[in-house]
């Protein structure tokens, strides 16, 4: 009965969650940003990856979160 008071802190867990949706496509933006010059298919691959991630994500975490 204490965990359905209400008191409590939330604050990590939204962080965590607008990490979980902003993180992985920042990491793959910078992955394609350091092998555009080697590999510029991969390279755009990995773009294009990030941006459904980014739209996936905030659309199924931002839902979540309101």
């Amino acid at each position: 009965m204490i965990a359905l008071e209400g008191n409590m802190d939330l604050s990590g867990l939204i962080i965590f969650i607008v990490f979980i949706m902003i993180g992985p496509p920042i990491i793959l933006t910078v992955l394609g940003l350091a092998i555009r010059k080697n590999n510029p298919t991969a390279a755009k691959v990995l773009y294009i990856l990030a941006v459904v991630y980014l739209l996936v994500g905030l659309g199924i975490c931002g839902s979540m979160m309101m």
